[in-house]
């Protein structure tokens, strides 16, 4: 199945099969195991996956009362997992959308998901979205209050579809200031569990404005310990056009 839908009165929506193997366990017990699910992209959103019906554990879903609607999907119906209405169907596409009722997704906090034996976090990566990292000795700046606060050409550019470019580099590389850990943490499903630094100049606290992954996903291997800087919420990071004098 891959599909995809617009109408004038009805936002996009994009369904493709997955070849990966969807498992999803309440604790440590499988309630559902598909070879066969699909993947819906509703509306621009994150994707979700949706696994055949049958490939529940025969006990696991309940009929529930609650009732809901999609814009996209129209009415949807729910069922009751391990006693929560967690689960939902939908059984009676609009006019030109496909029938999806032999398909149920689950909410996303309510069970672990599995892709193969790799426990997934945040939301199903989007095969349409990839990062790049990139070595490079073109020299980048950093400024804060004005102040040149880290200068390096060992940066490595990370590239993420749609989103604007980070830079990362040593923390020995940074030329004024302090960092001050953070208890706050994020979750990102292409880079992994980032934590946070604020960043201490001239007697001013700007927080959280400096992130790192300590243990990366395999794919963003290269930025291991690397810091990066929330280019939104500084002055400048000036990066030149050409190598590093």
């Amino acid at each position: 199945m891959s599909i995809s839908y617009r109408s004038n009165e009805i936002p996009a929506i994009l369904i493709e099969p997955t070849y990966r193997r969807i498992r999803l366990k309440l604790g440590e017990e499988v309630i559902a195991d598909s070879a066969k699910a699909i993947v819906v992209y509703e509306n621009g959103g994150h994707p979700v996956y949706y696994l055949p019906k049958s490939d529940f554990r025969e006990d696991a879903l309940e009929p529930s009362s609650k009732t809901g609607a999609s814009p996209v999907l129209g009415p949807r119906r729910y069922w009751s997992l391990a006693g929560e209405d967690s689960a939902w169907s939908y059984e009676n596409a609009p006019d030109g959308v496909p029938n999806l009722a032999d398909y149920v997704t689950v909410a996303w906090s309510a069970v672990r998901w599995f892709e193969e034996d790799e426990e997934i976090f945040g939301h199903p990566r989007n095969v349409h979205w990839r990062i790049d990292t990139i070595n490079s000795s073109r020299l980048v700046e950093v400024f804060v209050d004005g102040k040149l606060v880290a200068r390096t050409n060992r940066a490595i550019f990370l590239f993420e579809t749609s989103l604007i470019t980070r830079y990362y580099f040593p923390v020995e590389d940074l030329i004024a200031g302090t960092l001050v850990q953070s208890p706050l943490h994020s979750y990102c499903p292409y880079k992994g569990k980032a934590s946070y630094y604020h960043f201490e100049l001239d007697g001013k606290r700007h927080e959280n404005i400096v992130w790192y992954y300590p243990e990366p996903l395999y794919e963003a291997g290269r930025i291991k310990g690397f810091i990066s800087f929330y280019n939104e919420k500084i002055d400048n990071i000036r990066v030149s056009a050409g190598d590093a004098e």
